[in-house]
């Protein structure tokens, strides 16, 4: 009898271990709340709706504003219920409205699917792009990564994965390449922040609250160098790749599983070739000013300076550059009804394409649920401030590439528990940036080595809705993406590291 080939689980099972795994965690580490049985139960519906217990949140600040990391401690174990739980008042911290948004996108792909827009526009650029495929890579790499550097582009990259697998299949790569496109594109740009005002920007702001100012001069020129090095290397490592697997599907890594999972969802864009028309057109032309209005919507100009979005309060209450994903939801939702409209869809066809493509995106929203709920565990366990308090000690009395080095793997190891920049950055540059300062280092560079350290982490981070999300719309195995991306980590992590090295000798 043949042996049955080990199959690596699915991303909820993953993700369910690591709930499972990191309540257990609890039960051993001293000083920390243990976790419950029903802390765990509640885990996956706490990381879709829980809410910040406000009062805690705000003596959490103000204590690692002052570096006292253990009396924050101190104050969840004196809490009678959870800091983060279904019940509090305070600020939203589940991922509801993010979930809700990929659903939205959902609905208006399927709206977009519906007219067969999306299928000729495929078929225009394979057309187009005939020989010269390999040219979409860094074509589109280069674009994701501007997302990255300047505004942190994370969750909104989901909204990018089916089309994207799309057509990369259609040119003849497999969904791997189109998730590295895409993952590798932002994330390396995030990984080189330059302006974002999620990681570096908070970070920043987060030395300034304990009195440390920072050169941004210094951070933007880090972050340039971080970021052109490590996207010229990730679009060489994916190029190289997608030219094996070119027209050649035994060439891929990918199991047989994951293909016959890859044809079902995306075969019907192979099916036939549709004819361009002059609604379909009009229809692309709409779907690009949806996602065009979304990047303005979600970069930040104000904190550029930028004020001439204003009167765009109308449509939602909040001027463009203050979208979040509640926003960009009812946007999509808006964009949906007018292409079914210009496409003169019946009301039903309308309704029913737009509930089809949302139901396609009911999974990637309940990862995002489950992979914010073991945060969760450990933010009302107090496991990430008790390692942050045991990181600050231990690099207390080295200096120079030693500290270079220890601090970004540790950040390596924080950005696993707190996967939200600029979450981490308020927690934990208050303590890094003045231990970095009072060895006489650069706190600039310091902030780097927090970006940094955190971008790369959440390349890879099951912990990660981004991640987890991404990989399920393009149907690739999360055991799958390790295999394919590992040495390029180990590579972007030794390229990283040398360049904050030489900017600590140099600043």
């Amino acid at each position: 009898m043949d042996k049955k080939k080990f199959k690596f689980p699915t991303a909820y099972t993953v993700l369910l271990i690591l709930t499972v795994a990191v309540g257990l965690i609890t039960q051993f580490v001293p000083d920390v709340i243990p976790a419950k049985i029903n802390d765990v139960i509640m885990a996956p519906i706490n990381g879709m709706i829980g809410i910040k217990d406000s009062n805690t949140q705000e003596r959490i600040l103000e204590n690692m504003q002052e570096g006292k990391i253990i009396q924050s401690l101190d104050d969840l174990k004196a809490l009678d219920h959870p800091y983060i739980d279904v019940w509090n008042n305070g600020s939203l911290a589940g991922a509801i409205d993010v979930a809700f948004f990929i659903l939205i996108i959902g609905g208006f792909l399927g709206v977009i699917t519906k007219t067969g827009a999306l299928d000729a526009g495929v078929a225009a650029i394979v057309k187009r792009m005939k020989g010269k495929e390999l040219l979409l890579i860094p074509i589109l790499m280069i674009i994701f990564s501007l997302g990255g550097t300047t505004y942190g582009m994370a969750e909104e990259s989901l909204a990018f994965y089916a089309l994207i697998t799309a057509t990369m299949l259609a040119v003849g790569f497999d969904p791997l390449v189109a998730v590295a496109t895409i993952m590798l594109g932002a994330g390396c740009g995030t990984l080189g922040s330059t302006v974002n005002p999620f990681a570096p920007g908070v970070a920043a702001a987060s030395a300034k609250s304990v009195g440390i100012n920072v050169n941004q001069g210094i951070m933007i020129g880090i972050g340039l160098f971080l970021w052109i090095a490590t996207l010229a290397i990730s679009i060489f490592f994916v190029m190289r790749y997608a030219n094996k697997v070119r027209n050649k599907r035994e060439a891929s890594i990918l199991s047989e599983s994951e293909w016959k999972d890859v044809d079902e969802a995306y075969s019907h864009h192979q099916e036939e070739t549709l004819t361009f028309t002059k609604k379909r057109k009009w229809v692309l032309i709409l779907f690009g000013i949806a996602f065009f209005i979304m990047i303005l919507g979600v970069v930040p100009w104000a904190d550029f300076g930028v004020h001439i979005f204003e009167p765009t309060r109308f449509l939602t209450g909040s001027a463009l550059g203050e979208w979040s994903f509640p926003e960009l939801a009812a946007w999509f939702f808006i964009m949906s009804l007018i292409i079914g409209i210009v496409y003169r869809l019946s009301e039903k066809d309308l309704m029913d394409s737009f509930i089809i493509g949302a139901a396609d995106m009911v999974g990637v929203a309940l990862i995002l649920g489950i992979s914010r709920g073991i945060s969760f565990i450990m933010s009302n366990s107090g496991l990430d401030l008790f390692i942050l308090d045991k990181a600050s000690n231990i690099l207390n009395n080295i200096s120079g590439i030693a500290f270079v080095t220890l601090s970004y793997c540790i950040y390596l190891g924080l950005s696993f528990l707190i996967p939200s920049s600029s979450g981490l950055a308020t927690v934990s540059i208050p303590i890094f940036a003045p231990l970095a300062k009072n060895l006489n280092l650069s706190p600039e560079v310091m902030i780097m080595i927090f970006t940094a350290g955190s971008g790369l982490v959440n390349l890879f981070t099951p912990t990660s809705g981004v991640v987890m999300g991404g990989l399920s719309i393009a149907k690739v195995e999360y055991g799958t993406w390790l295999k394919f991306v590992w040495k390029l980590l180990i590579f972007l992590l030794i390229v990283s590291v040398i360049i904050l090295s030489i900017a600590m000798l140099i600043f």
